[in-house]
């Protein structure tokens, strides 16, 4: 099994003098390699803390979280970060891409995870997530230059620029047209048939028809 959640609960605060916020309370699932898993729900009920505990960015309060036969949160933190960024790829529906450097610079910052590759290497790889997202023309530009589409195109590349396992996915077209988000649809089934698992979130029933499984979230529990 690629990913395994065991029970696990994540609690906020509490803070000035509320009571804390169970996020996620007794989740549990699995993600094998080659599969699309996606978890809806309405806003507010603990799908982007899901996400961040899955990619190892956010401990549970309880439970386990295991990817492949390591359980990331029983390192310390600076393993916790170079297993995540060899392991684990983000694609966040913002974007997030750094706005001062160009497409190609975007999607080679996560060279600094990837230490084993050459610069050369580093630049071939670069290069072919650019032409395979149809972003080699717009390689020197940056990020305020692009439409939203070929922004989370960019995002997506950087994702997956060191062949990570697990792709998790918020919102991956919340912002796109039709035609840009089957694109990156079509990436992420793309990525699945190479071995990869993907856990993804959304509202879009377009995003959704493309899981192999979709689950329902509420109040922080799996319906």
């Amino acid at each position: 099994m690629l990913l395994r959640l065991a029970g696990v609960c994540r609690e906020y605060g509490p803070s000035g003098g509320g009571a804390a916020v169970r996020a996620l309370d007794g989740v549990s699932l699995e993600l094998a390699a080659g599969m699309v898993l996606c978890v809806r729900g309405p806003s507010g009920c603990g799908k982007t803390t899901l996400l961040l505990t899955a990619g190892t960015l956010l401990a549970p309060t309880a439970g386990s979280v295991t990817l492949g036969d390591t359980e990331p949160y029983r390192l310390s933190p600076d393993a916790r970060a170079a297993f995540r960024g060899r392991h684990v790829g983000f694609v966040f529906q913002q974007f997030h891409l750094v706005p001062y450097l160009t497409v190609r610079d975007n999607v080679l910052a996560p060279t600094l995870a990837a230490g084993s590759l050459t610069q050369e290497a580093a630049r071939g790889r670069a290069e072919e997530l650019l032409a395979e997202f149809g972003l080699t023309e717009r390689a020197d530009h940056t990020p305020h230059a692009l439409s939203s589409g070929e922004r989370q195109r960019c995002a997506l590349a950087r994702a997956l620029f060191n062949r990570p396992r697990l792709l998790l996915a918020d919102e991956p077209t919340g912002n796109l047209d039709p035609d840009n988000a089957v694109t990156v649809l079509a990436a992420l089934r793309r990525f699945a048939a190479d071995g990869g698992g993907v856990l993804l979130v959304t509202h879009d029933d377009t995003a959704a028809a493309a899981a192999d499984r979709v689950i329902w979230m509420r109040a922080g529990r799996f319906n």
